[in-house]
């Protein structure tokens, strides 16, 4: 007896750990956030979107209003084109802005939405023609850098 109620504690605890495991995978894999509710796509044209990826995030003030679909190349422009599911509950005007900003100093990039003022809502397939490329953290440092090395010295 002593050993059949061992075996099913030593049971009970390899299914608990391996469903913290599986748990954890999604949340490091952005799956952990099944969205139930109805979507619409739209699209945004960047000229450097930096390190996002599909599934990332879509933000507006904060709140958490859609993920990122897919990312291709337009052949035509020479842009990315991230093809967006935001969810239906929230509707956004025409004249909207998308920024690729980063969650702090090193953080997962996501897309920042900031509606403006259009009396007409975003629809089905419409592209957010108001667009804010990633800032490269290293670019900006090479920009310092070099900027110091131009200034005569004092």
């Amino acid at each position: 007896m002593e050993r059949t109620t061992l075996d099913l504690w030593v049971g009970i605890f390899v299914v608990a750990g391996i469903a913290a495991l599986v748990m954890l995978a999604m949340k490091v894999g952005n799956l952990g956030t099944y969205n139930v509710s109805e979507t619409y796509q739209v699209h945004a044209y960047f000229t450097n979107i930096g390190g996002l990826k599909p599934k990332a995030s879509i933000k507006s003030s904060g709140v958490l209003v859609g993920r990122v679909t897919d990312i291709t190349l337009d052949t035509e422009r020479y842009e990315a084109n991230v093809v967006m599911s935001l969810d239906k509950r929230y509707q956004f005007p025409r004249d909207t802005f998308a920024n690729i900003l980063t969650s702090g100093l090193l953080g997962e990039q996501y897309i920042g939405l900031m509606p403006g003022g259009d009396s007409e809502m975003l629809k089905n397939g419409e592209v957010i023609k108001k667009t804010q490329s990633a800032i490269v953290l290293e670019d900006m440092i090479g920009k310092f850098i070099y900027n110091k090395v131009d200034e005569p010295a004092k």
